[in-house]
């Protein structure tokens, strides 16, 4: 089964609300008048991150890609657990993770470690408050809402590229993301809808889309890019862990973001790129399977 397939089987089975049927950044539990944000994410060597990658990179990303689903939700970070698998430069991992964690103020609650065979992996949960309600989701973009992004998309593909090929280019876009969570909180008043991208633009785009029920159309020249070039692979490449977010159409956004398109009624997709719809998601970003 491919990744697709396989979260939609898992649907029949996360039937409680707080999962949001599966079809969120993290799972959204209510206490009373608090609500916990949770999220939990995987590295694996090979995939995720490079053999030979230094260790101390590995956890920081592992960390930090884990809060960027907090900061999709709004979230306050309140700690994260840790899934370990031991080996060559452990020091250097403890010393990544003592980075991270002292970057955002986040404490380590616990977790597990293990030792096996093969291609190493890493998980990690992590532990959030949302500070504003209702808790910020993909489905709630609206016909009419104007679509934006933080920063700039593609350095992680650049990054990625000079960590592999080692030619000296600094690399810790994709070596070292780092989170938008005070935007990701400043946003939660009034987004819309929101998520962070971490498969490509126009994958996750589409997933909004298709949540909301709406097609988001974009503008190909709005969107900024690292390399222009290279426009359309910037756009799906994807572990830029930038918010793409929409909001109404009578208010600025309260960061630095760039506007790219607009919410319009479901058309022929859940994604549009200069009128042209989008429809075979699987060439869209990075699915696993």
């Amino acid at each position: 089964m491919d990744e697709p397939a396989f979260i939609a089987a898992l649907r029949a089975l996360a039937t409680n609300p707080a999962a949001r049927g599966l079809s969120d950044d993290a799972a959204v539990l209510q206490f009373g008048g608090e609500a916990l944000v949770l999220t939990h994410d995987v590295l694996a060597e090979g995939v995720h991150v490079l053999p030979e990658q230094d260790p101390a990179d590995i956890a920081w990303k592992l960390v930090a890609v884990n809060l960027s689903d907090l900061a999709a939700k709004g979230a306050e970070p309140l700690g994260v657990l840790l899934g370990h698998t031991l080996g060559a430069g452990d020091e250097r991992f403890l010393a990544g993770l003592g980075e991270v964690l002292a970057e955002y103020g986040v404490p380590l609650l616990g977790g597990d470690t293990i030792a096996a065979q093969g291609p190493r992996s890493w998980g990690c949960t992590a532990i959030g408050r949302a500070t504003h309600r209702p808790v910020p989701s993909r489905s709630g973009a609206r016909v009419g809402d104007h679509i934006f992004v933080t920063g700039t998309l593609g350095k992680a593909l650049l990054g990625f590229e000079a960590l592999r090929d080692r030619n000296g280019a600094d690399h810790t876009a994709y070596s070292r993301p780092r989170p938008r969570l005070a935007e990701g909180q400043a946003l939660a008043v009034e987004a819309t809808a929101m998520m962070d991208i971490s498969d490509g633009l126009l994958l996750d785009g589409w997933r909004m889309g298709e949540a909301s029920g709406v097609t988001l159309a974009l503008d190909a020249q709005a969107i900024p890019v690292a390399e222009p070039n290279r426009r359309r692979e910037c756009l799906s490449w994807g572990d830029d862990y930038e918010l793409l977010f929409t909001f109404p159409p009578d208010r600025q956004p309260p960061v630095p973001a760039h506007r790219i398109g607009a919410v319009v009624a479901k058309g022929g997709s859940a994604i549009s790129l200069d009128g042209e719809f989008l429809t075979s998601k699987h060439s869209l970003g990075y699915v696993h399977g």
